[in-house]
């Protein structure tokens, strides 16, 4: 268990860098798109489209960092106040819907992902993007991050992680 636990915490800390990879990418071609635009009184083709698809690649597939790293928006005011075994329940109780989420959302965007890919469907614009590639984010970043949900259920499950972060002398 300790191995699988350490190579999806990897995997996940490779997924927030390749998030960053594609946030800055997005940057660049932001910055390319004024000079064309602006400077050279050039038309963009296929910069506006490029951007758009890597900020929700990068959202997506940086998805299991920030769970890993538990910066997820959350409420910590009940299990503040709840006893440490309750906040136990609630955190697996709230993991494990989360990962019931995550496992749907990945199954079918796979099959949007596959109807795309052999449908050979593009974008409407000039460029003609073949879709499937940035439909691909979405059922690989909710898998990799169900694997993260796993990852935390186990850890809770076995004491390794407190509930919520908070260790049972922290909050009674």
């Amino acid at each position: 268990m300790d191995s699988f636990v350490r190579l999806v915490r990897a995997t996940s800390m490779l997924c927030g860098i390749l998030a960053v990879a594609a946030l800055l990418a997005a940057v660049v071609v932001v910055c390319q798109m004024v000079v064309m635009r602006y400077f050279l009184g050039a038309s963009t083709v296929w910069q506006t489209e490029f951007v758009t698809f890597a900020i929700v690649a990068a959202t997506f597939i940086g998805a299991p960092y920030v769970l890993l790293h538990k910066g997820h928006v959350n409420v910590d005011l009940v299990p503040f106040y709840i006893p440490h075994r309750a906040r136990l329940v609630l955190a697996l109780f709230a993991s494990g819907v989360s990962l019931v989420f995550c496992l749907v959302l990945a199954w079918y965007s796979w099959v949007y992902f596959h109807e795309a890919w052999t449908g050979g469907w593009t974008t409407e614009t000039v460029w003609a993007l073949p879709l499937w590639i940035p439909l691909l984010p979405l059922p690989i970043g909710m898998a990799l991050l169900a694997l993260q949900y796993v990852a935390d259920i186990l850890c809770l499950a076995t004491g390794r992680d407190a509930p919520f972060g908070m260790r049972a002398e922290e909050a009674e």
